[in-house]
């Protein structure tokens, strides 16, 4: 006697692609076995239609799929292979850890991003070996699975990744730092700084000063305020000390916008030979845009002289929104004296973005 899901088992089979795409979305949706072993079959139909309607069911149906599924991933068909391992990124467990550490060594690159974001899924600390030499995936997007992967693990991660921090390769320890900064773990942070002060590449020190901002302990400020002296790591220790909110950076970001002559910017557009704009432009951009993640109402003149500047002014007037009351004071006091019609105007508009209207105030 037929039921629901041998009708729909049976219609998989049918000649129209649309009935075998609405028999695969049938069988997620019945929540029976039985419909494992057929869908999985679909996953190598001709039409992609049908393909995806029985991906999305399989993933439905969960437990179930978990070990057919790991069969799958050595199949003759490759696209058979991508599916099984995205829907197993999904839904994997530990039975199909073996499956899914053999298909790491697949030349097919989505099918080693997919089973990687499975193996973190079931976190499994033997593993982890494995993971780390996948960041050094010749694949962006298998690396970035392979540090969540690793950051997944937590704290158990942390000693194998410290120690690749004094790898020979630079991109070792490149891709090191940059999983440390998915862990945000206090405990790295001492490493991290040690990286800093003496790690020769400069691309590695720039990253770990990134993720000691984004760590966000203020054991690291010091530090990140002596890198503002370094030309090479100034960009990245502003950038920082604006993410970490430090207000013990406060005047020394000020100093970063002071120094320079912002006169020099002045009504003159950026142009591709000048190094001014490439070496000074990007700390100072940078400068303006850490101050107001602070919020430290002192950066307000400073920042309400940078509207000056043609080419940070859109950066300066954004930055003023961040600062309330205080600022529409300085910028009501610089619109009376101001001549400038065009720096009249974008006074007006950070005005109102802070909530002034025109009559609100007289002028």
């Amino acid at each position: 006697m037929s039921d629901a899901v041998t009708e729909q088992i049976a219609a998989l089979m049918d000649e129209d692609w649309g009935i075998r795409e609405d028999a695969a979305t049938a069988l997620g949706q019945l929540q029976d076995a039985r419909g494992v072993s057929p869908l999985i079959r679909a996953l190598g139909d001709s039409d992609r239609a049908v393909r995806q309607a029985a991906a999305a069911s399989l993933k439905t149906l969960g437990e179930p799929a978990i070990v057919p599924l790991g069969f799958c991933l050595q199949d003759s068909n490759l696209e058979v292979q991508e599916s099984a391992s995205s829907i197993l990124a999904a839904i994997a467990d530990d039975r199909v850890l073996e499956p899914l550490l053999s298909s790491l060594l697949s030349p097919n690159w989505i099918v080693r991003m997919h089973s990687v974001k499975a193996l973190g899924r079931i976190q499994a600390s033997r593993t982890l070996e494995t993971l780390l030499l996948l960041l050094q995936d010749k694949v962006p997007a298998v690396r970035d699975e392979a540090a969540k992967a690793i950051a997944n693990m937590g704290e158990a991660s942390l000693p194998p990744l410290l120690e690749q921090l004094e790898n020979p390769d630079w991109r070792v320890r490149l891709r090191a730092v940059e999983t440390l900064a998915l862990l945000k773990s206090p405990g790295t942070v001492e490493p991290l700084m040690t990286v800093v002060l003496k790690d020769p590449d400069t691309a590695v020190r720039q990253d770990a000063i990134r993720t000691l901002g984004i760590i966000g302990n203020a054991r690291a400020i010091p530090l990140l305020l002596e890198a503002l002296k370094d030309p090479s790591l100034k960009l990245s220790a502003i950038q920082a000390l604006g993410q970490m909110r430090s207000r013990d950076a406060v005047q020394a970001l000020i100093s970063v916008i002071e120094v320079l002559p912002i006169a020099d910017f002045v009504d003159r557009m950026e142009g591709c030979t000048d190094p001014r704009y490439k070496n000074e432009l990007p700390p100072l951009e940078a400068a303006v845009k850490a101050l107001a993640q602070i919020g430290d109402p002192q950066a307000i003149p400073v920042l309400v002289n940078a509207l000056k500047s043609t080419l940070l002014r859109q950066e300066a007037a954004e930055a003023l929104t961040h600062f309330g009351v205080p600022a529409k004071t300085a910028l009501f006091a610089l619109l009376k004296t101001e001549p400038d019609q065009n720096l009249r105007h974008h006074i007006m508009e950070t005005l109102s973005q802070l909530g002034w209207r025109p009559g609100q105030v007289r002028l």
